[in-house]
This record gives C-alpha cells, structure tokens and sequence, in this order.
C-alpha cells in the first residue's frame, strides 16, 4: 500500500480533534474526504504534511514511516484554497519555480514547463503575470507548479471552494485528466457532497475528527451519516413539485 496512515491522534488543549485515524490508499489514486467545517479535516491534511505532529500514530509513505521527517523533506505537496502564486512571476516562471530549486538544466525546465502549459489548457498565456489571471486561470497554474515536481502525494484542501460554479466543474475535469496524464496520488477534502462523488476513486466521510472510507460508492450513498439520501429526495421532492 503506498499510504498508510496508522492510528493516528491529535488534539488542541484537551480536545481532539483528529481520533484515532486509519486509513490506505494505493499509489495514483485520489480518495476524496467530505466533511463540514470544524471537522478535522484540515487538521488530517497537516498531520500528513508534517506541518504539524500528531499526537501518536504513524505515517508511512511509499513503506517509509515519515513521521520524524521535515515538511520540507516528505516530497508532499498540500495545496490551499488560495492559490498562493508568486505575483512577480509569470505563468513559466511560477510553474518552473520548484524545478530552478532542483537546479535542472535550462533545456529541461523549458521542455517540462512548455509540456505543463498545454496540459493546463494555457497555451500562449506563459508570459501573463498573476494579477492578469482569472480565480480559475491562477489555480491552474498552481496545479502545475505542484506537479510538475512529481510529488509523491498532493494534499488538496478545498481547492475549488472559491471558484463560481461553472469555473469549479471545468477545473473538476482538468483536475481528472491531470491525475491520470502524471499519475497523481492525492487526498482531496471538500465540504461538497457532489464533488466528492466525482473527484475520488475512493470516498471518505470525516465527522468529529473521525474518518470512514468506503468500500465503494454505493456503499458511500447509502450511507444515511453522508447525506446523500437528502439531497436525492430534495431533488426528487422539486421534480414532483414541479410536476
């Protein structure tokens, strides 16, 4: 199993915040996390990032238990909602950033940027500056400067939550085609019930610091905790209405 994340606790003056988590997921796959605010979420995405250190429990990444190891040193990537670009950079220099620190060569970094670019749909765009950008053109480019250092896992914390709707499905879908073309394995949390059906080939649901995966996605339906019963009758409940 590629991560394995072992009982792993955490809590903030006497409450815990994350309880005893478990959970595996396989290389180039993304589980998707649900959840409502304040659940533990984020805490989670920390915990794994290094950016904060759990209570107890182990981490292990690719069969190494990361635990004692620095964010820096975890080949992570966790990406915010905000898109945190460099604003004196342009679209080639903010993607290629993390390849300048691995010093690659100049013909390397140009070939492996221009290939990010088109894969980003942002063709003729790599000289553009971040304050010429739409909210859904910067978050592209902060996928690809992610990337394109060939993490070994990306942990995305509602990245998509302050795009407008129809920004937020086509950066959905870039999102799919970009896992697949680099073979991304990733944790991605959202508080939406939709997305999180569509964005995992494995869903999660985190309640009070505790996280359930599923087997599969009916599994995850039916569920009564997930909400998804709701929300089909509400729908169903306007169809008949409207009828």
């Amino acid at each position: 199993m590629f991560l394995e994340i072992k009982d792993i606790v955490k809590s903030f003056h006497n409450e815990h915040v994350v309880k005893t988590l478990n959970f595996q997921l396989e290389a180039h796959q993304t589980l998707s996390i649900l959840g409502k605010s304040g659940c533990g979420k984020t805490t989670m995405l920390k915990t794994i990032a290094g950016l904060v250190s759990p209570d107890s429990g182990s981490i292990i990444l690719n069969g190494e238990r990361i635990n004692d190891k620095k964010p820096s040193e975890r080949n992570i990537v966790y990406l915010y909602q905000e898109d945190l670009l460099f604003p004196h950079l342009n679209i080639f220099e903010n993607i290629a950033f993390g390849l300048r620190l691995k010093k690659l060569s100049n013909t390397d970094i140009t070939e492996r940027v221009s290939q990010m670019i088109k894969s980003l749909e942002l063709e003729g765009q790599a000289k553009k500056m971040p304050n010429q950008l739409s909210g859904g053109q910067r978050q592209r480019v902060s996928f690809g400067r992610a990337i394109i250092t060939e993490p070994s896992l990306l942990l995305l914390d509602e990245p998509f939550g302050s795009l407008d709707a129809g920004t937020r499905q086509r950066m959905q879908v870039l999102f799919k085609k970009l896992t697949k073309e680099y073979q991304i394995t990733s944790l991605f949390v959202t508080h939406d019930l939709k997305e999180a059906v569509l964005m995992g080939d494995k869903i999660g649901y985190m309640h009070k610091g505790q996280l359930k995966v599923y087997e599969g996605k009916k599994e995850f339906i039916n569920d009564p905790n997930t909400g998804v019963q709701h929300e089909i009758a509400f729908w169903d409940g306007l169809k008949v209405n409207s009828d």
